[in-house]
Parts: C-alpha cells; structure tokens; sequence
C-alpha cells in the first residue's frame, strides 16, 4: 500500500504543549477501518491522531488499537473514529 502520511496528535483542551508532535511516515497496511503504520513518536494505547495525505484524500481521526515497540521505532494499528469512505481508492 505504502501511502505517504502527515501524523500528528489530536489535542483536547486538557492536554499540554509538550505532548504537541507531528511526524511523517507511510501506511504500510489498510483497511476500511484500520491501518497499520511506523512511527519514532511513541504512542500508546488509545491515543488518538489525525492522519492526512499531502492532497486531502484522507484527513481523518483514528485511534490507537495496538502498539509494538522495536528499538527506534514504533509499530502501530489504528482504528478510524468515524467511517472514512473510498479512502483506499482516492489515495
């Protein structure tokens, strides 16, 4: 699949500034509802974040299902919050 990606984390008005991040990495896996990427920010379970392509074909909230540590990086899978439609096919 290998989709280019801005990551970044989904603030509320409880959190601080130092848990501001924004990173690139890729989607290495999708489905409808899910993707599975690494990352060098270290997440964890029920994090959420928002994903978005460079052209807009996929700006959406996911929050994070699983997490695999690995020396540098992180694996992560991640569940949209909301029906994301043909975000496979537009991408």
């Amino acid at each position: 699949m290998r989709i280019p990606v801005h990551l970044a984390r989904s603030f509320s008005a409880a959190d601080s500034a130092t848990d501001n991040f924004d990173e690139s990495t890729v989607i290495e896996f999708g489905t409808a509802r899910e993707v599975l990427f690494a990352c060098t920010t270290p997440l964890e379970f029920a994090d959420v974040i928002r994903l978005r392509t460079s052209d807009g074909s996929l700006n959406a909230e996911a929050s994070v299902v699983a997490v695999q540590y690995h020396s540098s990086q992180t694996a992560i899978a991640a569940r949209f919050t909301r029906e994301v439609p043909n975000w496979i096919l537009k991408s």
